[in-house]
């Protein structure tokens, strides 16, 4: 026979809400008689560490914000919070990289740096970069913050951000902007700017089309592009174009896959070593125009649309 469990009659009886945390193997405030990790805080693990598939979803730049995650080595952007700055914080700042890879750093003279492109405790990075920046405006001047997990009901960066704020990535040809005077930096800070700076890939944001990144590598360049479109309605669109010859960015250029990215999609192109950034903005622009066209399209893919598709999407990489 099941054993019956503890009876409850007679214990105080408190809502969801008024749950507090306990230790995993005690009795659960609630009453219940079970062990806290058996009942309310089954839900609050879950919580923690259920992954958020697109966690800037909502935000101004949601593109941006991924490429810069993912993509872009050294790039800024000023932040605008909902409820405007604290008093003693002149300015508040993404940075793809910070150095020690510190999540947060509250500089001498009260501004605040927070690095996108650090490993996060939990499933849900908007919740946990909001929970550093929040901390990040309290911290003591001239010190960084620290990770740490959390709270599963904190609020997230859609919370924290102003949402009619601009998002307007600063791409960097190096980390000069970690310190603030890099010509009088110490030997260590000089000699790490160098190291960082060197294992940089040259990047560019395209002017004419929103999230796409120029970079360059020694045998070939490439765009990457982050797409805001769904993901299946997508590969349709770059299939009828890849098919009918018309996926390219011009001559020697080559769609050859695409990564899949926090929710988004993100194309790829090979690009010859001869072809800078300002060369693609017009076909890029041209190409977003094609694209919309075939996004508008319901009919079924041909058989040629459908083998281009599988092509597309057996080159797909997921990272994240």
């Amino acid at each position: 026979m099941a054993k019956k469990r503890p009876q409850t009659k007679g214990k105080p009886q408190v809502t969801n809400g008024e749950i507090p945390v306990v230790g995993a193997r005690e009795p659960c405030p609630c009453g219940s008689g079970r062990r806290y990790k058996a009942c309310h805080g089954r839900a609050a693990a879950h919580a923690v560490t259920e992954l958020v598939h697109r966690p800037f979803e909502g935000l101004a730049g949601e593109g941006d914000w991924v490429a810069l995650r993912e993509l872009v080595p050294a790039a800024t952007v000023e932040l605008h919070l909902k409820d405007g700055l604290p008093e003693g914080v002149p300015s508040v700042t993404l940075a793809t990289v910070l150095p020690m890879a510190w999540p947060a750093l509250r500089r001498d003279d009260g501004s605040v740096l927070i690095g996108l492109q650090n490993d996060t405790p939990s499933g849900d990075i908007s919740r946990d970069l909001a929970d550093t920046l929040l901390r990040a405006l309290e911290a003591e001047p001239g010190h960084p913050v620290q990770a740490r997990r959390a709270p599963a009901d904190g609020p997230r960066l859609q919370d924290v951000l102003d949402p009619q704020g601009p998002f307007e990535p600063v791409v960097h040809t190096g980390f000069e902007f970690w310190v603030p005077d890099s010509e009088n930096a110490s030997t260590e800070v000089t000699a790490s700017l160098e190291r960082a700076n060197d294992a940089a890939i040259p990047t560019v944001k395209l002017s004419g089309v929103d999230s796409a990144y120029w970079c360059e590598t020694p045998d070939k360049n490439h765009l990457r592009w982050v797409m805001p479109h769904p993901e299946e309605k997508l590969l349709d669109a770059l299939a009828r174009l890849h098919a009918a010859g018309t996926s390219s960015l011009g001559e020697g250029t080559r769609l050859v896959g695409s990564f899949r990215a926090h929710g988004l999609t993100v194309p790829v192109w090979d690009l010859p070593s001869a072809v800078k950034a300002e060369d693609i903005e017009k076909p890029a622009a041209e190409f977003a125009e094609r694209l919309a066209a075939a996004l508008a399209t319901d009919a079924p893919l041909t058989a040629d649309e459908r083998r281009a598709r599988g092509g597309l999407t057996n080159r797909q990489v997921t990272l994240s």
